[in-house]
């Protein structure tokens, strides 16, 4: 199946041509443009006569239903082939009727599948971008490392420390004492020590990403079989849930150079077409009740309902609320140029302000948020009418896929208002690990999901390098000085002191709230356990189906 001929074919009707054009819609040189057309002309699907002398066009007849034929293509290897080679089909340039059908029988490959072994297959509009615990900088990633590995204790949303790999511990002014169970098994088989633990957290603190929230730590190591110890001279009030972040799962290191964990799942197969995961049969908690899960590479346009491979598609649905978190603007008051002003800045948030209430329009999703980024304890504000302040140059903007429709709102709300925007897209992995987005744009749009617990996520929002703000506090003395009051308070009474620093981010226009963005996520009524967990993602672990009645 050529993709070229299907473009061809859905986009040119047999007539009059220009080798040009062909080319144009092909991206393809005019040469390799007419070598295709010898060769499909040679297999039968067309007649090409090229025009000869000034004045005289090319001329095509198609003599084959190319798409109705390549249908017939796409039904034979769903059967023979893997999923991963059949998303791959889906890709092509359909008409809209016919991708609809295909991505119906696509469909009914996914959901749940009782072949001897439980598995659950789950479409994915991108690769993970790693699974190493400290690289991951993106929720799908942090997802996929919440079922691999485990921390030495996790934290709820009700500031509740749960313990993991630790089973107890002690808590002192200035030391820490971690008890780490007996007879766990990393996925290779080896058996986790407190060497393992003591070795995770050293690299973490030596990662120029986490070594700002770890610094209070002087000293990490084990006295004794199965005891962890961090001595924290000066004091750490938020020691149990720093070590409670998905990136301070305990992890170690093989021969080879692959990462091991000790998650109910271990990671089997991982390329850019799909990633597997197999339940750990040997984990220390309870384990998964499916045998495994993959997820399979898919078009964005592919539906996201979970049923049951058994299943007919009367079977009915619920739907799950899933929070996909917050939006905001980053306004680079450190840059020498106009959003350095803040008379310019204000104007700004103004025009936000006026139009927020727009924003679902553009995303059904995606809901005004007038207040901040702390759920529950944000307040309401508004900003009053100002005049609109002399600029000397455009104002550069630049966004990241998922915040593309947004931002051209926002470009024309600005340029209404007459200020001049030059937009620029940048690539998903260069906004996470580089400074793309948060130096060298004057604003941006950043999306933003927390872990679990709101308040230390916030606190690591306002810490991290790769936060959308870390430029913008690095550069803002008052802000460096908010940040660092958090060493001398109890975590318990941390979140007063977030809506401060909340509060001067807006008055400053530095850090506008945009919006709330939800999830509803259908599933099959027989996918049993269906509970959020980590960064609004369905925790795997639980999940069951019930099985098909026999007749």
């Amino acid at each position: 199946m050529d993709h070229y001929l299907l473009t061809l074919w859905n986009s040119t009707s047999s007539g009059e041509v220009k080798v040009k054009d062909i080319a144009e819609k092909l991206y393809l040189s005019t040469k390799q443009t007419r070598r295709k057309l010898g060769q499909w002309h040679d297999e039968g699907w067309l007649t090409f006569t090229s025009g000869r002398g000034r004045g005289n066009e090319s001329k095509l007849l198609w003599k084959r239903d190319v798409e109705s034929e390549y249908e017939q293509q796409y039904s034979a290897h769903l059967e023979k082939y893997s999923i991963e080679q059949v998303s791959k089909l889906l890709l092509f340039q359909w008409s809209t009727e016919t991708k609809q059908r295909l991505m119906t029988q696509f469909q009914s490959k996914f959901g749940f599948q009782q072949e001897g072994q439980d598995r659950l297959i789950i479409p994915r509009f991108y690769p993970f971008l790693t699974y190493h615990p400290l690289k991951a900088a993106d929720v799908h990633s942090a997802n996929l490392i919440a079922n691999l590995y485990n921390r030495v204790v996790a934290l709820d949303d009700n500031n509740t420390v749960i313990p993991e790999l630790a089973h107890s511990w002690e808590v002192q002014d200035k030391r820490l004492t971690l008890y780490i169970r007996k007879d766990v098994s990393f996925h290779d088989g080896s058996i986790l020590k407190a060497e393992d633990v003591v070795q995770t957290f050293l690299q973490m603190k030596q990662d120029e990403t986490y070594a700002e929230l770890w610094k209070p730590i002087t000293s990490i190591s084990s006295p004794a079989p199965f005891i962890v110890e961090l001595v924290y001279p000066n004091g750490c009030t938020y020691i149990l849930p720093l070590l409670s972040m998905i990136s301070a799962s305990i992890y170690k290191e093989s021969p080879i150079g692959s990462v091991i964990g000790t998650g109910s799942f271990y990671l089997g197969e991982n390329t850019d077409e799909k990633t597997v995961l197999h339940a750990f049969k040997h984990y220390y908690g309870e384990r998964p009740l499916l045998d495994s899960v993959e997820f399979i590479q898919v078009s964005r346009e592919f539906g996201n309902v979970y049923y049951g491979a058994h299943e007919s598609r009367e079977v009915g649905t619920f739907e799950v609320e899933s929070d996909s978190g917050f939006g905001i603007v980053v306004m680079n008051a450190f840059r020498q140029t106009d959003i350095a002003r803040k008379e310019v800045r204000d104007y700004i948030h103004m025009l936000i302000d006026k139009h927020r209430p727009q924003i679902s329009m553009i995303d059904a999703r995606i809901s005004e948020n007038s207040n901040g980024c702390l759920i529950g304890y944000s307040k309401n504000y508004m900003i009053p009418e100002i005049p609109k302040p002399v600029l000397s140059n455009p104002l550069t903007m630049k966004y990241v896929g998922y915040t593309k429709a947004v931002s051209l709102w926002l470009k024309d709300i600005l340029e209404h208002a007459g200020i001049t925007v030059e937009l620029e897209e940048v690539s998903f992995h260069d906004a996470l690990y580089h400074d793309h987005l948060k130096g060298a744009s004057d604003l941006f749009i950043h999306g933003e999901i927390f872990e679990m617990n709101q308040s230390f996520s916030y606190f690591n929002f306002m810490k991290n390098t790769h936060s959308p703000l870390s430029k913008l506090t690095l550069s803002d003395s008052q802000l460096q000085k908010l940040i660092q009051a958090y060493d001398e308070l109890p975590f318990e009474n941390w979140m007063d002191h977030h809506l401060k620093i909340e509060d001067y981010l807006i008055k400053n226009s530095l850090c506008i709230p945009l919006y709330y963005s939800k999830r509803q996520i259908p599933f099959s009524i027989n996918l049993m356990n269906v509970e959020i967990k980590h960064f609004g993602y369905v925790d795997l672990s639980k999940l069951w189906m019930k099985p098909k009645r026999e007749a």
